[in-house]
């Protein structure tokens, strides 16, 4: 018998994708739509992170999470409920119906467009040569001399004993649980563990968050901390800090976690374990070696500010780059490559403003420089705050937690940055954003007229204030 030593099939395009999350998706049919005969490659599904396992999934549950959490205070706005209970299966059932049609749509637009779409795995064989295997384990071997990376990272799992034998979950596992906790300790204080903290308190679990820091979001200023830290422990989340896993143990009733603090040792048990302590990117498979594409010590891809590798002709957006890992950046970052490649304009990555919000209730969204931020460069620039309880229309509805900060230049009136903390904090946070795109100056924005009564009516009360100024001398000590 004669053995077939023929390597995999070959095929030529003019662009490779690998990865369909929310930068190389649009990528990949704004490239076919102009002509080019594109191949993208997926391991899991199309819609990346955001559609699967991240923004949408999250906000939807966050949606049932904020209803339950209505329900039970309707008596303070004069309407009487009864018990209020709530049905786990219905609300994941309707996480996963919103995520499907997402999903749908990616896909949908991506066969509208003429992307020749291969759900397998992608290896570099060279630099501009990928062999994708397919999930009936057929290889097939692609040149393009255009190649852009959009891989995404997945949870990280720090190095503590027992911890991969215990049946932890991560933020991908807790989204498709088919049993509500009833006790859920979270290993990590960072966006991920609050939002899924309050979401569970709020469904009715007990819920114990563990953060090594001594406080929570450590890059924000310590009176929104405080004003955050508040209002998750109202909701009923329960907080351990300065403290550290040295191991986790499976016992019949759940999960046993020993923490590490300057008290010494204590045992906090519970029914699950979510951890959520960051993500790693997803490079570690992709044979960069063979392309020669260069990564830092934490496996992010290497860009440059036009998100060029140190290979002619590939590229990387999104998550698996590092830096900001939001989906609103990812999307950026194929507008910076359709632009460039399609339409002969030159942006870098350094030219726009990064606004995030954080959706716990209330919201906390940031762009720019916050008090801290301004102190620490030695800035001379003023702090406009406002709490939320003197918000006419946070009075009105009875979201009064939180406040709202802005940081503006003493000599141009021009906003630095801005911190809202409070209800739809990300909606208010977007005016304060387009007016730093605009150069709208501090006193405009306190004599506009805005719609009342309104959130964001309430930027006019804010930079009618008596700001706190900010002086280079007061950060020097």
């Amino acid at each position: 018998m004669t053995q077939n030593t023929a390597g995999p099939e070959q095929v030529h395009r003019d662009v490779i994708v690998i990865g369909a999350g929310q930068a190389g998706g649009p990528l990949a049919g704004a490239l076919a739509r102009s002509g080019r005969c594109v191949s993208l490659i997926e391991r899991l599904h199309v819609g990346g992170t955001c559609v699967n396992e991240g923004c949408t999934p999250t906000k939807t549950i966050i949606a049932s999470a904020r209803v339950a959490h209505l329900a039970r205070q309707a008596e303070q706005y004069g309407v009487n409920t009864g018990a209020v209970s709530v049905d786990f299966g219905r609300v994941q059932a309707r996480k996963n119906a919103v995520v499907e049609s997402f999903r749908s749509g990616s896909v949908s637009g991506l066969q509208e467009a003429g992307v020749e779409v291969i759900m397998g795995h992608a290896r570099f064989a060279s630099s501009h040569s990928v062999v994708v295997t397919n999930r009936a384990g057929t290889p097939q071997e692609i040149h393009a001399p255009l190649v852009f990376i959009n891989t995404g990272t997945r949870p990280r799992w720090p190095d503590i004993p027992g911890l991969r034998d215990c049946g932890a979950l991560d933020s991908t596992g807790l989204l498709n649980l088919g049993v509500q906790p009833e006790h859920l300790v979270i290993l990590g204080g960072g966006y991920i563990g609050l939002e899924f903290g309050q979401v569970y308190a709020r469904l009715g679990s007990r819920v114990t968050i563990v953060e090594q820091a001594e406080r929570l979001a450590i890059k924000e200023d310590l009176d929104v901390v405080a004003a955050l830290t508040d209002a998750l422990c109202e909701d009923g989340v329960e907080f351990h800090f300065g403290q550290k896993a040295a191991g986790v143990r499976r016992t019949p009733a759940g999960i046993e976690l020993t923490l590490a603090g300057p008290q010494g040792k204590q045992i906090l048990a519970g029914s699950h374990l979510l951890v959520a302590a960051g993500r790693t990117a997803n490079t570690d498979d992709l044979n960069l070696a063979a392309a020669g594409v260069e990564t830092d010590d934490h496996g992010n891809i290497v860009v440059d500010e036009h998100l060029r590798t140190n290979v002619d002709g590939i590229y990387a957006l999104g998550d698996v780059k590092g830096g900001p890992a939001f989906t609103h950046i990812s999307y950026d970052d194929f507008r910076i490559v359709r632009d460039a490649l399609l339409h002969g304009r030159h942006r870098s990555v350094h030219d726009r403003l990064v606004p995030y919000t954080v959706f716990t209730d209330p919201q906390l969204a940031r762009v720019g420089l916050n008090e801290t931020q301004a102190r620490e460069k030695g800035l001379r620039a003023q702090v406009y705050t406002l709490p939320m309880s003197r918000v006419a229309r946070a009075i009105e509805t009875g979201e009064i937690r939180g406040l709202m900060k802005a940081i503006v230049d003493e000599e141009t009136d021009l906003i630095l940055g801005a911190t809202v903390l409070g209800v739809d904090g990300g909606e208010v946070l977007s005016v304060l954003q387009m007016a730093m795109m605009g150069g709208v100056s501090a006193s405009a924005v306190r004599d506009g007229v805005f719609s009342h009564p309104t959130l964001s009516e309430s930027l006019n009360n804010l930079f009618m204030g008596t700001p706190v100024s900010v002086e280079p001398e007061q950060a020097a000590r």
